[in-house]
């Protein structure tokens, strides 16, 4: 197919890591009707392959899908103008905090699979204020009958916060979820943070009902914020994809 050779050379272009058979639970969850969140450390490489990926699966199950990226809703008319073949992916504006080539090649690699596939919807979600709730409204507004797959930063995914001070709201997938929205939240993590020079990472994914699951939302996600440790996962997240050192 078609999509697959675009895929085939965004993996080229990007180099990867080793890639696991695990995803198929992630990936039966990409359905009409589901709010499907991966979650990411941002500017990590590893975490736009694994979205191209799923991506690309997506598409061959279902011929349509929506795709939500964290960028301020004022650059879709620059997605657009990419996907025409107007303009260039450099144009487009991505904060710092998210932005690198990882990203660009996403949004170009999505951009030459609307060209052949016109029913894949590119959606640029976030905003400069309440961005959580801007994401959420976004995303409540989007088409139905069709999977929605988005890429977030990994607070972004909790489904379930207990915090310690006044001032800490829900993030996107709370806000869906108390909404009525049927979410599945999948965080990426790295870990360690980093690896040896030259060494590459793989990746597994982890359930929510696996009990190294609790020690991962916990230790690297929680203590990120002013929250409270959680006692479980659950309708706290779905599930991880680990990226651990090659050995």
């Amino acid at each position: 197919m078609l999509e697959r050779y675009f895929f085939s050379i965004y993996l080229v272009l990007l180099s990867g890591p080793v890639w696991s058979d695990e995803f198929s639970t992630i990936q039966d969850n990409i359905n009409p009707g589901n709010i499907v969140i991966i979650g990411e450390t941002h500017q990590k490489p590893e975490s736009a392959q694994l979205f191209a990926l799923l991506v690309d699966s997506a598409l061959k199950r279902h011929q349509c899908l929506t795709v939500g990226l964290e960028i301020n809703h004022n650059q879709q008319p620059a997605i657009d103008a990419v996907t025409k073949g107007e303009t260039r992916v450099s144009e487009i504006k991505i904060p710092y905090a998210i932005d690198h080539p990882g990203m660009r090649k996403l949004i170009d690699y999505l951009a030459k699979l609307k060209s052949k596939t016109p029913c894949l919807r590119i959606e640029a979600i976030d905003a400069d204020q309440d961005r959580d709730e801007h994401m959420a409204d976004r995303l409540e507004h989007l088409q139905r009958d069709e999977p929605i797959l988005v890429l977030l930063g990994g607070l972004h995914t909790l489904k379930k916060v207990k915090w310690t001070v006044k001032s800490g709201g829900p993030f996107v997938a709370e806000i869906l979820v108390d909404h009525g929205y049927q979410v599945k939240s999948y965080p990426q993590r790295w870990l360690p943070e980093r690896c040896e020079n030259g060494q590459g990472r793989s990746s597994r994914y982890v359930s929510a009902f696996d009990p190294e699951a609790l020690p991962i939302l916990n230790e690297s996600l929680m203590s990120l914020i002013n929250a409270k440790r959680h006692r479980s996962t659950k309708d706290v997240i779905d599930g991880f994809v680990v990226w651990e050192c090659n050995l």
